[in-house]
């Protein structure tokens, strides 16, 4: 008896200290983990200063402000000494501002890089309100000076010199402007005398703007009322900004439209010089999704690195218990090796090939390669098939958790609810205290 209970005891410590031995690599195979973490950021840095290249080549994101007239006038001030003339400015914004367009996005490269731009149709249209200077004492208002200003982020976007129609004048307008004030650089386009001709009165005006850009287009309420229509040929839109459009989303194309009253943003109806503030809380706009990121999904299957070693080894314990077959130590850092190559894999295929064909082929390597391994260690094609077929649940399970965003914490949870049950079963089957050359009469004898 007394043998007996030693050979219990000395079974118990070694599964107790193999059970710690893996443990451990499980943790030193943290370390290569990081390291691929550390290659996906690399290289999804590298593609980002590529994105950053084809952008600056052809065009960056658009922000639109404006139309916007400016009145320069100036004000006699004087003291019991002299008397100084300033000259101020007077910026109107729209009683109703109307944009109309289209955008027409496509797919740049640069080597294996991507970037989205776009070439785009907006047909701008509204009306200015009377002009009132009856407040302003002592002033001389400047009406051959007026001017209207359209602010465009990169004016390199400008495809072609627009027509600007006014109250029946055509006016070509010409670059200016400075990134000092609220509107920025952009289109300026000098009236003359209209204003004067027409006494300041509500003036309606036109312009059909022709502009590329890339990844978004956005656009600033400027009017009273504010209408803005988009539409393009991309599936998946993404809307930014503090007003939501009513839309429509199909699998080719998108509509947009926003409807911005005056009391909604915080723009005032005029201002005087550059007395306001920036209009970056009224920006809204739409933003051309890549839905095919594969180093964002990249990035999130290797965060799961982890639970796939620990199950693989899960699975090679048991087998190794239930069956009285030695897994040595250097065995398992060979299959967790093995599994952290798949993101290696899956990185570099997914540059050149998409992130869906890459992953199948990834994990169809990696479970050939396991398996094979197994089949080898345990002599037993049974063991390595289900081993293949384990890590195959795992891998697809893997995937719809990645193609699923929104519901992958739901999913992942109850999955690895699943899965932490299904290992507390298996692990009932072994008696973690006798040894497996005590057969039941013995263990009868000794009690």
């Amino acid at each position: 008896m007394d043998t007996i209970k030693k050979n219990a005891e000395k079974f118990s410590k070694s599964l107790t200290l193999k059970v710690i031995i893996i443990g451990a690599i499980s943790l030193i195979l943290l370390i290569p983990g990081a390291m691929i973490m550390e290659l996906i950021r690399e290289r999804k840095l590298r593609s980002d200063e590529a994105v950053a290249k084809i952008n600056n080549l052809w065009s960056n994101d658009q922000t639109i402000i404006g139309p916007v007239m400016t009145i320069p006038y100036e004000v006699i001030v004087s003291d019991k000494e002299s008397s100084t003339t300033v000259r101020h400015y007077l910026n109107i914004t729209p009683d109703d501002l109307t944009i109309t367009g289209k955008i027409f996005p496509q797919e740049k490269y640069l080597g294996i890089y991507k970037s989205i731009i776009y070439n785009s149709d907006l047909h701008i249209s509204g009306s200015f309100p009377a002009i009132d200077f009856s407040k302003t004492e002592h002033s001389r208002i400047l009406w051959n000076e007026a001017y209207v200003r359209i602010g465009i982020s990169d004016l390199r976007g400008v495809s072609s010199i627009p027509d600007f129609k006014m109250a029946g004048n055509v006016y070509k307008p010409e670059a200016g402007g400075t990134n000092a004030d609220e509107i920025g650089q952009g289109l300026i386009i000098n009236l003359g005398s209209l204003l004067e001709t027409n006494g300041g009165k509500k003036t309606g005006f036109s312009c059909l703007l022709n502009l590329k850009g890339s990844n978004s287009i956005n656009f600033t309420p400027m009017g009273r009322t504010t209408k803005v229509k988009l539409n393009g040929n991309w599936n998946a839109p993404g809307f930014t900004g503090n007003f939501n459009p009513e839309h429509k989303i199909s699998e080719k194309d998108f509509q947009a439209e926003w409807k911005v009253l005056h009391f909604n943003r915080n723009i005032p109806d005029k201002w005087i010089d550059n007395n306001t503030d920036k209009f970056d809380d009224s920006i809204f706009g739409v933003k051309l999704v890549d839905m095919i990121n594969h180093y964002q999904q990249a990035e999130r299957s290797a965060k799961y690195a982890i639970m796939f070693i620990a199950l693989t080894f899960v699975v090679f314990f048991f087998v190794e218990v239930l069956t009285g077959k030695r897994v040595h130590p250097v065995q398992y850092i060979l299959v967790g090796l093995g599994l952290i190559l798949f993101y290696s894999l899956l990185l570099s295929l997914s540059e050149q090939i998409g992130f869906g064909w890459a992953y199948l082929i990834a994990s169809i390597a990696t479970i050939g390669l396991v398996s094979a391994y197994t089949a080898n260690i345990f002599r037993n094609y049974r063991q390595a098939g289900l081993l293949a077929l384990i890590l195959g649940i795992l891998y697809s399970y893997l995937y719809v958790v990645l193609q699923i965003e929104e519901l992958a914490l739901l999913v992942g949870s109850i999955g690895l609810f699943i899965i932490l049950g299904v290992v507390m079963f298996f692990s009932t089957k072994i008696n973690w205290y006798k040894s497996p050359e005590i057969s039941e009469e013995q263990d009868q004898d000794a009690h």
